[in-house]
């Protein structure tokens, strides 16, 4: 068990990143149009106006990340929007469209999003209601196929702690959601609890869960302890949870059985939401950044190291990302794009590099 201490590299380009513009002269990337360092520097290619109408209606109320389908073929991306309902992003990115949503999840709000697949390659998105205490289950065209409802008291969750929470009647609020081998992982970082919970899928015809007795983390400042657990992410091709600590500024990483391995610190105040994980990449939207005059920051990190920042309300003129709730990214005829969500006012938009 360790904790991962800032390189050098980390620490010059941070310093670059905020006292030197990445390497330009003050205002240069603004007038440019253009964000980022070295060959990781991006433009707006799609801004809120690409979205489906009934999605433009209601995106300030934007609350929630994207899933994306990463099966050979596809890449196609996912997220919903409180009012409006599930958009699915084209493979392409040059088109959006909405899905049928069941009313329960339309009129909420879906805090994250994971796609995820059972063991005959069926697809399927899952979501945390946070406003609901519920996490809900769909198909690819946005059909309902199963709700998960918080662990009735008496349940066995894994961790002393948490089974007397939910004795006690304490709220379930996921906050985002991963799946590997059968089992949801959970984070709850919206609650006192702040544990990651877990539940089994038991059955996929129709499909059935039950809650699991694993669960770990909790509040805290220890090693493997949480602030706010408020992203998780099991980066492809291992078997290892990262939750991104918000308030403590890094991401703590375990074992599928909820040891804790390490700990990634972030820049200091930059209260990171969620990763993303694209081969030796890492997509980090944070809700703030080390400098809250300016907007936050969408940091990228090649093998944990931070090579670049996109900074989209400072360089790129979009002035409702302050804060960055969730930012994934898809590399296409080998360029990589980034497509990101602002918080409070929700915004969205999608970033395509320059070089």
């Amino acid at each position: 068990m360790r904790r991962t201490t800032i390189s050098t590299l980390f620490l010059g380009l941070l310093a670059a990143a905020w006292f030197g513009g990445w390497g330009s002269k003050p205002g240069a990337a603004q007038g440019q149009g253009v964000s980022g360092s070295g060959k990781y520097k991006f433009r707006v290619l799609y801004t809120s106006s690409h979205l489906p109408p009934e999605a433009q209606k209601v995106l300030k109320a934007a609350h929630g990340g994207f899933a994306v389908d990463r099966r050979p073929g596809k890449g196609e991306t996912y997220f919903a929007l409180p009012g409006a309902g599930i958009i699915q992003i084209s493979a392409d990115l040059k088109s959006t469209r909405m899905l049928p949503t069941s009313p329960e999840m339309r009129d909420t709000n879906m805090h994250n999003a994971t796609i995820w697949s059972g063991p005959d390659g069926t697809p399927y998105l899952s979501f945390p209601g946070n406003g609901v205490n519920r996490v809900f289950t769909t198909n690819l065209e946005g059909q309902l196929v199963h709700t998960l409802t918080p662990p009735p008291p008496g349940t066995d969750v894994g961790h002393p702690v948490a089974t007397d929470y939910f004795a006690g009647r304490g709220n379930f609020i996921p906050t985002d959601v991963e799946y590997m081998d059968g089992v949801l992982y959970m984070t709850t970082g919206y609650s006192n609890l702040d544990f990651v919970v877990t539940a089994k899928v038991t059955g996929f015809n129709p499909m059935k869960m039950q809650w699991h007795d694993l669960a770990f983390g909790g509040r805290g400042t220890g090693p493997g302890q949480l602030g706010t657990g408020h992203g998780i992410t099991i980066p492809p091709g291992t078997k290892r949870i990262d939750v991104a600590d918000r308030p403590n500024s890094e991401i703590d990483r375990y074992t599928r059985f909820g040891q804790y391995l390490s700990t990634l610190r972030m820049p200091l105040g930059s209260f990171p939401c969620d990763t993303f994980a694209d081969g030796p990449y890492t997509i980090v939207g944070s809700l703030h950044g080390p400098d809250r005059s300016k907007g936050a920051p969408i940091y990228i990190l090649e093998n944990d190291q931070l090579v670049s920042a996109i900074m989209a309300k400072e360089d790129l003129g979009l002035a409702n990302f302050q804060h960055i709730h969730n930012a994934v990214s898809r590399r296409i005829n080998g360029k990589m794009y980034v497509i990101a969500q602002a918080w409070n006012p929700g915004d969205f938009a999608i970033f395509e590099q320059t070089n």
